[in-house]
């Protein structure tokens, strides 16, 4: 038995989860790799085979690198777990007029509780994964994530879901580290390949990144049941017809096959009378959102007026923001406008680099005229 203890190892074949794998091995910690296949895509009637995390390849490259640095690996199938949330939920969104994000949900809800439920079987004391973000423990006793050192990379954000019995067993060694450096351990460790290895940002289980066809496949009759639906301005105007409020988001500029001899943008949609609203870009401005789903990391909650920095997708670079109670869980007001709020996302606020918590962002009532 290891000294630093056993720790299981989610490895898609990646780059940055063999690093992750191999990296714990040099420094002690007694590893067993383990694959998730999370989707198949000959169920999607995908036309790209198999990519990412799903990939036959990817299964054999980390068996590989497992076999050859002496420590055992298996491949964990989480299909039918994976499909029955991250799946419906994904779809459900998109018809309550909201956008989701899968990654979340599936961090969330599938693989960190399926990596903890093997994690006991196989008695291991920790669970790692190829995250750039960190984890520590506060000296009130909670353990939550901060952001990861290489700033381009960093993926607190998506980890904003993840629980104190998960987060109290979670090792992400590569959150002290810039994506430069794991690409140079890649080499050290024998792997170049992995250092030219494209990286995949699509969602796993849409191949072809078509959200839309992949609705349509999901939900017989959806094309024919949305159909014709209206474009409205911000006083109720009908501006022509649309092929159906599933298939826009809101910020949404092109593919909207309207024009008006200037740029518009969807900035709200209204489920229940199959309605897109279209509008300029400062339209898309908002000083608050409500959010609910919370769940607090950092601490237990908050007080009244408490200041974060709160971001609102991936790629935000973060707004300043004062948060308050909420009867649906907390309401965020912006110092200033914020651009492109959109239901179903996530908002996740930080204190400095410290993940205070995070929740879904709610769809507000929308009226017209």
């Amino acid at each position: 038995m290891s000294r630093k203890g056993k720790v299981l190892v989610a490895m898609s074949g990646g780059i940055d989860s063999t690093v992750t794998a191999l990296m714990l091995h040099q420094e002690g910690y007694e590893v067993v790799g383990i694959t998730m296949k999370t989707w198949d895509y000959a169920t999607s009637g995908a036309s790209k085979k198999e990519t990412g995390c799903c990939n036959l390849d990817s299964f054999n490259d980390a068996r590989m690198a497992a076999v050859q640095h002496g420590f055992p690996h298996f491949v964990l199938d989480i299909r039918e777990e994976f499909g029955d949330f991250v799946i419906e939920n994904f779809v459900d969104e998109y018809l309550a007029g909201r956008t989701p994000n899968p990654c979340v949900m599936c961090n969330t809800h599938i693989k960190w509780r399926a990596l903890l439920k093997r994690a006991d079987a196989l008695e291991c004391d920790f669970i790692a994964t190829g995250h750039y973000a960190n984890v520590h423990q506060h000296r009130n006793g909670r353990f939550y994530i901060s952001k990861g050192l290489d700033e381009l990379k960093d993926q607190s954000y998506v980890l904003w879901g993840l629980q104190q019995d998960l987060l109290s067993r979670t090792l992400l060694p590569l959150g002290k580290y810039r994506k430069t450096e794991i690409r140079q351990m890649a080499h050290d460790f024998g792997y170049p390949e992995l250092a030219k290895k494209a990286e995949s940002y699509e969602i796993c289980f849409v191949p072809d990144n078509d959200y839309r066809g992949f609705l349509k496949k999901k939900v017989e009759g959806l094309e024919e049941k949305v159909a014709n639906g209206n474009f409205v301005d911000k006083n109720g105007k009908v501006l022509g017809k649309h092929k159906g409020y599933p298939f826009y988001t809101i910020g949404q500029r092109k593919g909207l096959e309207v024009t008006f001899g200037k740029p518009v943008y969807v900035t709200g949609i209204i489920p229940e009378t199959n309605t897109v609203v279209l509008g300029d870009e400062e339209d898309l401005n908002r000083t608050e959102a409500v959010i609910s789903k919370i769940n607090w990391i950092k601490y237990e909650g908050i007080t009244d007026g408490m200041e974060a920095t709160t971001k609102i997708r991936y790629k935000d670079k973060g707004s300043l923001s004062t948060l308050y109670q909420h009867e649906n869980g907390v309401k965020v007001q912006f110092f200033e406008d914020v651009k492109g709020v959109a239901p179903g996302q996530s908002a996740v606020f930080y204190e400095g680099d410290d993940v205070i918590g995070g929740g879904i962002i709610q769809r507000q009532p929308i009226t017209l005229g």
